[in-house]
């Protein structure tokens, strides 16, 4: 008799191998179902329609944005909001500045400021300066100051400058954080906290729970396919013996 794992059997006559190839299935079905779960509650996919925030995000491209609160958000971040003086309608944008904040362009070596500190913008489209027009505004509290990456081809706040909240819009008008390129194929990844800001008062916000969740998803697929895979292995080898 063999004393392999395969061929020791429980009290229903099943194989040790069998049992664990179902416990693997059951358990990666629940990492990926929970995985999808845990997306569906966390992030909000959303279809970038315009290339105002071109190179970083293209015409058409998906993005998952994390649920989060106004509150939560920090100089650099790119979020999804909406404001009725900005034409009530989704919109994609990256904050430079917050309540307080004297933001102005551009230096003569053409970068924006954050309270009199030029601020090193590589995703910017384009080596031009950092804006093709100059332009400086106070942040009222509670307030974002948001501009496009593709800064000659983006209606942001300094389009709205002398409305009366300098171009700002509330943080409560924020809906979600952009975390991660979806689509297409060739942009998929994580959204970088730029480092520039990092160092201002109140640094950069934490990346959401996308690569967890991706990990938990990928995991369950494998326990599935593998716990799958192993009966018809089971039998090949069995009738090899035979």
């Amino acid at each position: 008799m063999s004393s392999t794992t395969e061929h020791k059997t429980d009290g229903r006559g099943r194989t040790l191998g069998s049992v664990l190839s179902g416990l693997a299935v059951a358990v990666g079905c629940a990492a990926f179902l929970g995985g999808f779960v845990w997306a569906a509650l966390t992030y909000r996919p959303y279809t970038v329609p315009t290339d105002s925030m071109s190179p970083t995000i293209t015409a058409g491209s998906r993005v998952l944005a994390q649920k989060v609160a106004g509150s939560e958000i920090r100089r650099g971040d790119v979020v999804v909001f909406k404001d009725s003086v900005w034409g009530d309608l989704p919109m994609v944008k990256r904050v430079v500045g917050v309540g307080g904040d004297k933001v102005a362009c551009c230096t003569k070596q053409g970068r924006l400021t954050v309270n009199g500190t030029p601020i090193e913008e590589p995703y910017l489209q384009g080596s031009g300066p950092a804006s093709p027009v100059g332009f400086k505004a106070k942040v009222p509290a509670g307030q974002l100051f948001l501009l496009g990456d593709h800064r000659s081809d983006s209606m942001d706040s300094r389009v709205h400058l002398t409305d009366s909240d300098h171009g700002s819009v509330p943080r409560s008008a924020v809906n979600a954080r952009v975390d991660a390129r979806a689509w297409p194929l060739g942009s998929i990844g994580m959204m970088k906290r730029p480092a520039a800001f990092s160092a201002l008062p109140g640094g950069t916000s934490q990346p959401g729970p996308v690569q967890p969740i991706t990990i938990t998803v990928l995991a369950g697929a494998v326990l599935i396919l593998g716990g799958a895979a192993y009966g018809p292995i089971a039998r090949r080898k069995a009738r090899r013996r035979a």
